[in-house]
């Protein structure tokens, strides 16, 4: 496969949408909010929440290759969280299926929204990153590799506010590969 493409964006509750990244472009990202849940949600998906044994190669690939950047910066390492998981899975397919790259569905629901309908209610801080690209043969490394070189994404995995994470993938027909990264402190 050839390199065809790749955008990278990382934002965080309060993004109104992600732009995509072409060479030259840098990528935007928001500023880190803190949430106390004060209402329910109905859970949209029932999808199992995928233990880190039971994650893809892919979501395996980027979270070590995450998880190797913060203990090289000094950091500890990110426990998984399946919740998480199941939760950046089902971002990443909507926006493959519905054709949108952003960190707020085509519908308004942006990440506390999303983790209110996944049953997430209790957490102190939530961030996410999020990746598209193609034909590359390690597309989590690469995910990860990409935001590590952009200051704002490299702030979000190096956060010390955050405690668990995860990576949910969506592999698309043709091949492109889009990750949603979610960082979350209950």
């Amino acid at each position: 496969m050839t390199r065809t493409s790749l955008l990278v964006a990382a934002g965080l509750l309060s993004c109104a949408s992600a732009m995509g990244q072409e060479t030259k472009s840098q990528p935007v990202a928001r500023l880190i909010t803190r949430f106390s849940p004060a209402t329910t949600s109905t859970v949209v998906s029932a999808n199992a929440s995928p233990t880190l044994a039971e994650a893809s190669a892919i979501e395996r690939r980027a979270f070590a290759q995450t998880n190797a950047m913060r203990v090289q910066n000094g950091l500890p390492p990110l426990a998984w969280d399946a919740d998480i998981c199941r939760m950046a899975r089902v971002h990443s397919e909507s926006m493959s299926r519905l054709n949108y790259f952003s960190h707020t569905t085509p519908d308004g629901q942006r990440l506390r929204d999303r983790a209110r309908a996944a049953g997430i209610l209790t957490y102190t801080v939530l961030g996410e990153n999020i990746a598209y690209n193609q034909g590359y043969d390690d597309p989590g490394a690469f995910a990860v590799e990409r935001w590590m070189a952009s200051d704002k994404h490299r702030a979000n995995i190096l956060s010390r506010e955050f405690r668990a994470m995860a990576i949910g993938i969506y592999v698309a027909a043709d091949g492109s590969v889009f990750l949603t990264q979610t960082f979350i402190t209950r």
